[in-house]
């Protein structure tokens, strides 16, 4: 791959690895992350099979032995931060050091949405899998903080400027499971509403989810009359009950390595009864 096709650094990779190890070592209730490996410990336990070798990525570290329950998995994990697992590999989800079929059982959640190159994530992912092994992905999808984005959008005015990083659609994300090479690749999408007193209280979920802005670039002040602005804005936002809701989108990825032996689509025209057939005919007029 020639320099100017690599994927431009849309996201600071220090300042990722800062907001994770910073997070890893905040006293907040995690809520966020526990609903994630609640839900991945739901779709792992539909798949019947038995995994040899995990590789868990990400903020899961904490959570993969809720997640893989009694399966007996050697299990290894990869962080950005040391702070986020006591053993693990620390790399970057676009550039995981593991050789090709390592695993036959991978899972990341709540880490590709900021990732740099996220097709080339995937594809590694894909191929540190053994033929038809599993992976079980996360991500936070476009539409999550959609208040808090709002919200600085109207307090910030002309002079307003990112602090939230965007996010993909689920369309998308189907589609990058299929560039990547995963056969029966499966996307699905989770809203979350969350209702909260104060704008604050959505910032330091945001802090202690270590899913905060790290996006290139220089920072812009915000300059102290921010908070006040904010306020203002929220007051005008809130119910009866004093509150504001605000969602977060949970996107869920899973796709299998390709193997000789999955089931296969029939190909096209090949079916043997015609749907018109099965259908009720059309009421006469």
């Amino acid at each position: 791959m020639k320099p100017s096709d690599q994927p431009p650094e849309i996201f600071d990779r220090r300042r990722r690895r800062a907001l994770r190890g910073r997070a890893a070592c905040l006293r907040g209730d995690g809520f966020l992350w526990q609903y994630v490996a609640d839900e991945l410990t739901e779709r792992l336990a539909l798949v019947s099979r038995e995994f040899q070798d995990t590789l868990v990525i990400g903020p899961m570290a904490r959570h993969a032995a809720g997640i893989i329950g009694e399966r007996q998995s050697a299990v290894s994990f990869a962080c950005l931060s040391e702070a986020e697992a006591a053993v693990a590999t620390i790399a970057e989800e676009d550039r995981l050091p593991f050789d090709p079929a390592s695993f036959d059982l991978v899972i990341a959640g709540g880490t590709f949405d900021s990732v740099n190159d996220l097709p080339g994530a995937l594809v590694q992912i894909r191929r540190i899998l053994r033929p038809d092994g599993l992976f079980l992905g996360h991500m936070f999808g476009a539409g999550s903080l959609a208040t808090l984005k709002s919200l600085m959008i109207s307090a910030g005015g002309d002079s307003a400027a990112p602090h939230i990083h965007p996010q993909i659609d689920l369309r998308s994300a189907a589609d990058l499971l299929s560039r990547a090479g995963f056969t029966l690749p499966v996307a699905d999408i989770d809203i979350m509403p969350v209702r909260y007193g104060d704008w604050r209280s959505i910032v330091a979920d945001i802090r202690d989810a270590g899913i905060g802005n790290a996006l290139a670039g220089p920072r812009r002040y915000a300059g102290k009359a921010m908070p006040g602005k904010l306020d203002a804005e929220w007051q005008k936002r809130r119910d009866p009950s004093g509150k504001v809701q605000e969602q977060y989108v949970h996107v869920f990825l899973s796709g299998w390595a390709p193997s000789p032996d999955q089931p296969k689509p029939a190909q096209r025209g090949s079916g043997m009864i015609s749907l018109a057939s099965v259908l009720p005919a059309p009421a006469k007029s």
